[in-house]
């Protein structure tokens, strides 16, 4: 974010003169960021192991590799991208002929069968008529936009993120098992069949682990997480399913075993958002994991603000939508390098939905010739997902505005100046991790 160039287009950008709030949006949509998760998928961990976590065999997602996308979650993002078909040809950035508007749209999704079949699923919604070229890096290959570490972009200071983990914790990780004593409690109740309130808690069956015992603490990740929470990361593996088995369909007895509610959901999901948060939303690690990506999505919108072709944008000057696809952790870490935060209802604050997305409009009003970034968060309700609720402009999915620190101003929508918010990110984008473009 040091380019020459990019310099000289953020201080055009705020030489336009500074927003204020105005009672009437004179402002054009320029270009659309869609910053999706991947939708409804089985769970990543294999029955195998999870079965060891619980007293009953877990439901079966139909048979297939752990990881992968349902036919639910295909139909789901399927119905999303048709939403935003209406809601982007209600705008004006798209024309509803599909042959035309292809021209201007670019895709992309990491390299994970679960991320390329949900960006195929929201191209076939938005322009079904023509197919869309999904980018996507070959398979056991590393996409720098979404594995910067992997991919050798960023560099990953293991001891620093332990540290910047622990230091969140006061040194005493296994602190949170009390601090979310509730949450612990339902989810060793859903697991084996305990009375929630039951003290002192029985002794899983002898061939079974209680995930709810095992230690907290914070160590080196593995498998492509920075960090490893012990037992908050067996927990955050055993309660997965459940939002899942939601969300696909499942009969109501083979959700949690018949215990839990669409609430008794949104509870335990807690601990699963804990662990996100601690993993990849502590600054350090999403400096690391979240720079590159947010470098690229800036350098775009500069791009398409001036018109001219600008290194490590995404598309060309012209793209007027761009998809992006990955997973949680993806999302979770550009938003915590911009402070992003969002509350949608029947989910924890700053959940990742299956299928939500991050979005960020590019706008320019029409009496001054500014250009504004608006961002806000958008996911089907757990209800939509579950029914496979059909959406229109009417009757859309969830969706809440957000507001950009340092740079959103006093309205409804917290507009953002483009070059303010070009400011912002290059104060917060850690220039070690993102891909070199001078």
């Amino acid at each position: 974010m040091t380019t020459y160039s990019l310099r000289l287009a953020a201080s055009a950008l705020l030489c336009v003169g500074f927003l204020t709030a105005q009672s009437v949006d004179d402002t054009q949509l320029k270009q659309v960021i869609i910053f999706s998760r991947h939708s409804v998928r089985s769970p990543v961990a294999d029955n195998s192991l999870l079965n060891t976590f619980s007293a009953k065999p877990f439901p079966n997602f139909g048979g297939g590799a752990p990881g992968l996308l349902t036919s639910n979650g295909t139909a789901l993002a399927t119905i999303m991208g048709g939403y935003y078909r209406l809601w982007l040809t209600k705008e004006g950035l798209l024309t509803g002929n599909d042959a035309s508007d292809a021209n201007f749209v670019y895709f992309r999704a990491n390299v994970i069968e679960r991320t390329i079949a949900t960006a195929r699923a929201l191209a076939s919604g938005l322009l079904p008529t023509v197919g869309i070229d999904i980018i996507s890096y070959p398979p056991q290959t590393s996409d720098p936009l979404f594995d910067p570490v992997d991919a050798g972009v960023a560099r990953l200071d293991q001891q620093k993120a332990i540290a910047a983990v622990k230091g969140r914790l006061g040194g005493n990780a296994q602190s949170l098992a009390s601090a979310y004593a509730s949450e612990y409690a339902l989810a060793r109740s859903v697991l084996f069949g305990y009375p929630a309130g039951q003290t002192p808690q029985p002794a899983a069956p002898a061939d079974r682990v209680d995930v709810t015992t095992i230690p907290i603490d914070v160590t080196a990740g593995s498998l492509g997480s920075p960090v490893t929470l012990g037992g908050l990361s067996a927990v955050g593996a055993a309660i997965d399913p459940f939002i899942m088995e939601y969300a696909d369909g499942m009969p109501a007895s083979d959700v949690g075993w018949g215990q839990l509610t669409a609430g008794g959901i949104t509870q335990t999901e807690r601990l699963y958002n804990l662990s996100i948060d601690l993993g990849y939303r502590t600054p350090y690690l999403a400096g690391v994991q979240g720079s590159n990506v947010t470098s690229h999505v800036v350098r775009s919108m500069v791009q398409a603000a001036t018109g001219d072709a600008l290194k490590g944008a995404l598309g060309n000057p012209s793209t007027k939508l761009i998809v992006l696809v990955a997973s949680d952790v993806n999302q979770s870490g550009l938003a915590a390098l911009f402070q992003l935060n969002w509350l949608l209802p029947g989910y924890q604050p700053n959940f990742c939905a299956p299928g939500g997305a991050i979005v960020f409009e590019l706008r320019q009003s029409q009496s001054t010739g500014e250009y504004i970034v608006r961002a806000f968060y958008v996911a089907q309700t757990l209800d939509q997902l579950r029914n496979q609720t059909a959406l229109t402009l009417d009757a859309p999915p969830a969706s809440a505005p957000v507001f950009i620190p340092g740079c959103s101003v006093r309205n409804a929508t917290f507009d953002c100046p483009l070059g303010e918010f070009v400011s912002v990110a290059k104060r917060a984008i850690d220039p070690l991790s993102a891909d070199r473009t001078d």
